[in-house]
Formats: structure tokens, C-alpha cells, sequence
């Protein structure tokens, strides 16, 4: 990216200029201050690499990195086997750029293909793009495909990421998208809000599991959209797709979800992996750029990218989008850990997460004070109150080596992955009894 910004200083000024800023900092003004690095990092001049990585090694001790994480929310704390970071630590994939050339890009457009091959099984959907930068922006970007004239209003499900919800909002704010929130009853979406949806309607975008954890019926609100003539979104979690019904299955035009969970470090954040899935008669809707198969003038096996044609450097005027990359070692990553997994490991894995939530579930419901905030089935995600002050419970948790669940207003948001098994959660229901002094 660096070749496209402005060089010199005057360059610089006159971009600023342009778009009616006086200074740099002015581009970050949405970040947090106490964030921004006010002066240049701390390290005398002159040290040797080895003093430069004792800087820096010391700096990173200062991270909180727990031994048991109870919490999801978006970022999932699941096993990565070993030959995930073997293959993908390779230099000529940690290395390589846009395979514009197909000629000398084979083994990464193949890599590709093969991801978007696995992402389509994995939703039950015809079609995978290359990835996008992150969950929330392929959600944003899939509500975005369905735009057409006469039909441009978005319904979002109040069960949603709020991050999600947030990252939609403003796509839709930035192109005077008309945007609308679905209201929630219990936990999960108020199916009787998308009874008579408006004629101007492009879509409805629900998340199952939601936020919450909660299996929507997602069957019904995909019917309901359908019958007000207007398209079905659904983000997913993947791994509870080694389970759960397939959108493809459930009648959805549109599949999006965040990826790092199949095989991608939790990393304080990121880098992540946004996959968009759809139906065929959407394909040409998709953002960004797909791999295909074909056969070479040899008739030997070849891959090519066969549609980019919404990117920034190819119609630039008639564009739907402006993606104009992909995550490619992240949607890698993925690859590598689905094929190593295979449907059986995957399913397994799911399975894990969804008894190990459950058990942790009943025995929190032993305690005082940490009952359900809903009803309903859900799959490894759950909503408890609190007995005691939730900011106060999280930091005592923390003090034993715990990243409690989520506090969310007064209550707290728990995750159980397949690294926790049945002696790991006695070992925690004893510390929170410990805790919350029962």
C-alpha cells in the first residue's frame, strides 16, 4: 500500500488540503489518544539486534496472556494443531503478493481455490469470494450486494455482533442506505417484526448462533424475507456449522462469517479472515476476487482469477464495492485447518464445545446468582447474571489466571471451547465459588 500514499511533505499537505484537514493526527482522530504513540518508541540508538529483541521481549511480558479463556464474543479461543503454522510459516506463502500473474502464481491460486471450494461445502453455498478483511465488513458487504433499485432498505437483527451491527450501520449511513433494526424478544430476534416488511426491502441479516449465544429461527426469518420478495443474509459461526444446519440448507442467498476460528490465533485482535458465501445467481455480486480451475494450453490443470471485476482497478465507475485485496495467508490458515480437521474433526470439534457450554451451564445453575438471562437452546455461548459487581468478579478472575466471560451491562457472556474438558470447568465453577464467596 505504501506506493500509493503521498511521499513528500507537500504531497502530503495537499492531500490533507484536499479532504479538509490541517494535520496527519487529524486521520486518527477515531482512535483512541491514550492508544497513539506520541513520541518514537523508546529504544536507544545504536543497539545490536540482540538488545533491540530484549527491548522488545520486555515490552510484550507486559501482555496478559491467560492460561483458561471463557470468552468469545466475536474471537474464540479454539485448539490449532501443529501442521496449521507448519505449512502456512512457509516463506513462499508468507511472502507472496496479489497473483495477478497467473503464470508464476499457481500455488497460491490454488491455495485460494481450494479455500473458497472448502468455505462453499462448509455453508452449503455455490460460491466463496477470496475472503475480506474481517467478519463485520463481509456482513456489510453482503447487505450491500442486494442493493438494486426500489429495494434498498437493510434489516439487521438486534441479536447481532453490536460490532457487526456498528460496521453495517455505517456502510449503510456512508450510501444513504436506509437501515433498520430488528427488535429481539428474549434473547432472539422478534420474528414478528419481518411479517410485513416494507416493498422497498434489499435484505435481512440475522447471526445464528446470535450474540447471545441463542439459536435464532433462522429457517422461518430466510421465509419471511423470501416472502416480502427480499434477500437472506445470515452470518455464522463456523464451527457451530460442524452441527447445525447449513445455510445453504436453511434457504439463505448470502453466508458470511468471521473466520478465525477455524485454525486462526485469537492475536489481542487480528489479523482475521472475513469469508462471503453465496448462491450462484449472486455470484457476479460477490466483492473482491475469485479463483478459478481451468486447463492450460497443455490441457494440464490450472488456476486463474476469474472475477475481479468490482475492484478498484477494473470499472472503477460501476463498482459495488471497493475491496481491493484479501486476506490470503489468513484464508490460508483456514484451509489448512479445515483440511486437516475434515468433516469428522470439525463435527467432533463442535460437538466438544457444544457439551462442554452445557455442563458449564448446569453447574454455574447451581450457584446463587448465576442463572440464565434466557431460555432456549444455544450452542457454546451463554448469558448468566452476575451475584456481585461484574467488573469487580472479572478482575478477581483474573487475578487466578482467568479471562472471565464478557461483562454485558450487569450480566456476563461465557464461551466454552473444546480446550476446556470436564475437570478444567469443576476446576473453575470451585474458583468462581471461591470468588463470588459461596
Amino acid at each position: 500500500m505504501g506506493s500509493y500514499l503521498p511521499s513528500t511533505k507537500a504531497e502530503q499537505q495537499e492531500m490533507l488540503d484536499t479532504i479538509g484537514l490541517k494535520e496527519l493526527r487529524d486521520l486518527f482522530v477515531d482512535v483512541p489518544r491514550e492508544m497513539l504513540l506520541e513520541d518514537s518508541v523508546n529504544i536507544a540508538p545504536g543497539l545490536s539486534e540482540l538488545g533491540v529483541r530484549r527491548v522488545m521481549e520486555g515490552m510484550a511480558k507486559k501482555n496478559t496472556v491467560f492460561d483458561i479463556v471463557l470468552r468469545g464474543a466475536g474471537s474464540y479461543d479454539h485448539h490449532i494443531p501443529a501442521i496449521v503454522g507448519t505449512v502456512t510459516s512457509k516463506e513462499e506463502f508468507l511472502t507472496t503478493y496479489t497473483p495477478y500473474q497467473a503464470e508464476i502464481s499457481q500455488g497460491v491460486l490454488q491455495s485460494i481455490f481450494e479455500y473458497q471450494t472448502m468455505i462453499s461445502e462448509l455453508t452449503g453455498m455455490d460460491v466463496s469470494n477470496a475472503s475480506v478483511y474481517d467478519g463485520a465488513s463481509a456482513a456489510a458487504e453482503a447487505v450491500m450486494m442486494t442493493q438494486t433499485r426500489g429495494r434498498e432498505r437493510v434489516y439487521v437483527a438486534e441479536t447481532a455482533h453490536p460490532e457487526v451491527i456498528e460496521t453495517i450501520r455505517t456502510y449503510c449511513w456512508g450510501r444513504d442506505v436506509p437501515f433498520e433494526l430488528i427488535p429481539q424478544k428474549g434473547g432472539v430476534l422478534d420474528l414478528s417484526a419481518l411479517e410485513d416488511l416494507p416493498k422497498d426491502t434489499a435484505c435481512v441479516y440475522i447471526q445464528q448462533p446470535n450474540f447471545f449465544g441463542q439459536f435464532e429461527d433462522a429457517e422461518k426469518a430466510a421465509e419471511l424475507a423470501h416472502a416480502a420478495g427480499a434477500k437472506a443474509v445470515l452470518g455464522v459461526y463456523p464451527i457451530a456449522l460442524g452441527i447445525m444446519k447449513t445455510p445453504g440448507e436453511m434457504g439463505y442467498d448470502i453466508a458470511v462469517g468471521e473466520g478465525q476460528p477455524l485454525g486462526i490465533p485469537m492475536s489481542w485482535g487480528g489479523p482475521y479472515l472475513g469469508f462471503m458465501t453465496a448462491k450462484k445467481e449472486m455470484m457476479r455480486m460477490l466483492p473482491g476476487r475469485i479463483a478459478g480451475e481451468t486447463v492450460d494450453k497443455q490441457g494440464k490443470r490450472a488456476y486463474v482469477l476469474t472475477l475481479q471485476a468490482r475492484e478498484q482497478h477494473i470499472r472503477r465507475e460501476k463498482a459495488s464495492s471497493n475491496v481491493c485485496t484479501n486476506q490470503a495467508l489468513c484464508a490460508m490458515t483456514s484451509a489448512v485447518y479445515m483440511a486437516a480437521m475434515g468433516p469428522e474433526g470439525l463435527r467432533e470439534v463442535a460437538q466438544l464445545c457444544y457439551e462442554g457450554a452445557h455442563y458449564f451451564a448446569d453447574e454455574l445453575a447451581k450457584l446463587k446468582g448465576f442463572e440464565r438471562v434466557h431460555e432456549g437452546e444455544f450452542f457454546n455461548e451463554f448469558l448468566t447474571k452476575c451475584p456481585m459487581d461484574v467488573i469487580k468478579f472479572e478482575t478477581e478472575m483474573a487475578k487466578r489466571g482467568i479471562l472471565c466471560g464478557l461483562p454485558e451491562d450487569n450480566n456476563i457472556l461465557w464461551c466454552v471451547t473444546e480446550k476446556l474438558d470436564k475437570a478444567a470447568i469443576d476446576e473453575i465453577i470451585t474458583i468462581i465459588k471461591e470468588v463470588s464467596g459461596q
